[in-house]
Formats: C-alpha cells, structure tokens, sequence
C-alpha cells in the first residue's frame, strides 16, 4: 500500500547543485521515522517514472534544481498551474524530463495526486562534480524546515 505523501528528489548528482533534490530526500530518509505517511524516493533522473511514484497519492512534493532568475540558493514554493517551464528537451532519452510535462500527463492518466507542490532551488553552478555549491551546502537545514513544513508529522 502507497502512503498518502511522496516527496521525490529529482535530479543528477553528478553535476553539483543539480543534485539538490536528491540530497534533501537523503536527509529526510535518515529521519524517516519522524514521517510515518511519508515516503521519500531519489528518482534522481529516472524520467517518466514520476508517474508511477505519484499515482495513488493524496500529496507529492517534488524537489528539484531551477534556473528561476534569483539568488543561488533560493527555495521557491510552487503549484504546477502557478508556474512555466521553459526547458528545452532534446528528446534523446527517457531520462530527459520535464516535470510539468509529467503532472500534466498524470492529469490526463487521471493519475494526479490531489494535491502537487514543487520546491525549485536556485543552483550557483551546474557543472561535473558531486559536490554541492557551499552555498546551497549553508541553506540545507533551511530546505529541510520549508519541506518538513509540507509534511504530515506522527
């Protein structure tokens, strides 16, 4: 059986700050016990497998690295209808994503939580490396308060 909540971690830990997603679903699932409804997943870039891991939910969270035009290492709150992509996609892999892509299918799957929320981090770089930006390094705990804040507590 599903747990009502997800929180997916989306992103490529081999390129520094686009791991941030990832990252922060490591850190919840150390304290896992603390979200009993909750099941935390690094789909790290594992595509339109979003699909499957949000059907049958009440609430997914996905966090994930965005070019938003702010400072590196700011957390922005989303709704999926209250925002835009504007990734350009080679269309050359199936790990190749785009996440409003993915709800909006969901959507017409009639496979869509309730309720969506997507966190975007502001990188400082994306370059080859698995280590985060000191900047978004100093900002972990403050993503952990803003997520945990989404989340249904024991």
């Amino acid at each position: 059986m599903k747990k009502d909540t997800v929180v997916l971690g989306l992103g490529n830990r081999l390129m520094s700050d686009e791991g941030i997603g990832s990252l922060i679903v490591e850190r919840f699932l150390a304290e896992g016990e603390k979200y009993p409804s909750v099941e935390f997943i690094d789909l790290g870039t594992r595509g339109v497998s979003i699909l499957h891991y949000i059907g049958s939910r009440r609430k997914a969270i996905m966090v994930d690295c965005a070019y938003m035009g702010t400072q590196p290492g700011t957390i922005k709150r989303f709704r999926p209808d209250k925002v835009k992509s504007v990734k350009k996609l080679a269309y050359q892999s199936l790990h190749e994503i785009d996440a409003l892509k993915i709800i909006e299918l969901a959507r017409k799957l009639n496979l869509a939580p309730q309720q969506i929320v997507i966190y975007g981090i502001e990188p400082e770089r994306v370059k080859p490396g698995q280590q985060l930006s000191e900047t978004l390094t100093k900002k972990m705990d403050d993503y952990i308060t803003a997520l945990s804040q989404e989340l249904p507590h024991s």
